[in-house]
């Protein structure tokens, strides 16, 4: 119910705000979040919301606990492999349907509660292999950062696409600068290898691989692993 302010009498959650919150991020970037804009999408006044969010430097750790939360994976099956490829895939998807949580990833520490229990499952899926502490919490660490790196450059694929798409360049200027492009670099002699990529046609940023080449990183990572810990 709202009043004839247009503000409502419905009582505030934390959990409301947070998931306006993020919505609003998803949709319009991080940059768009703040107090009085959330407040406005909830039809409410600025100020209730610091009776549930200290302030906005809080409201973003809870933001990113919730995204932390999206990579917590259903109960495990007792593979390590197959467990840890699993939560691997969520976090991607988790991290590309929220693009702006990697802007904040390394000034935050990632200690929320969601996030704890993501490295605790994680953790658990390692269970059977009597490793010592550190050991699997570089595990760990090691398929995280393929996975964050991943991201990045998936996500810096889709910023150039639409970059091209915005400038409204023709798919024929494109295929002519690449052309022209690839003959100075045979021209030059120095680059050999790299114009053999380009007569055979490879892509290596075309949208529709980035899963088959997630999949292919994702199996060297846990093979080199797997030779690891055996």
């Amino acid at each position: 119910m709202r009043t004839q302010e247009g503000r409502r009498e419905k009582v505030l959650s934390r959990d409301e705000i947070v998931q306006t919150a993020v919505a609003l991020a998803d949709t319009e970037g991080a940059g768009a979040v703040n107090m009085r804009r959330i407040a406005k999408e909830l039809g409410v006044g600025a100020m209730s919301l610091y009776w549930h969010v200290v302030n906005k430097e809080q409201l973003l750790d809870l933001m990113l606990d919730v995204v932390e939360g999206e990579g917590v994976t259903a109960e495990l099956s007792g593979e390590w492999r197959g467990d840890l490829g699993r939560i691997a895939r969520q976090r991607r998807r988790a991290l590309l349907h929220h693009p702006w949580v990697v802007s904040f990833m390394s000034g935050r520490p990632p200690y929320g509660p969601n996030a704890l229990l993501q490295i605790e499952q994680s953790l658990s899926a390692l269970d059977g292999l009597d490793l010592d502490t550190r050991t699997a919490l570089q595990i760990l660490m090691t398929i995280d950062t393929y996975v964050t790196g991943s991201v990045l450059h998936e996500l810096r694929e889709v910023r150039v696409g639409q970059t091209q798409s915005e400038t409204e360049i023709s798919e024929p200027d494109i295929a002519t600068g690449m052309r022209a492009w690839r003959d100075r670099l045979d021209r030059s002699g120095q680059f050999v290898r790299v114009v053999r990529v380009f007569d055979e046609g490879i892509d290596p940023d075309a949208a529709e691989t980035r899963d088959d080449r997630f999949e292919f990183g994702l199996d060297c990572v846990l093979d080199g692993l797997s030779a690891r810990i055996t």
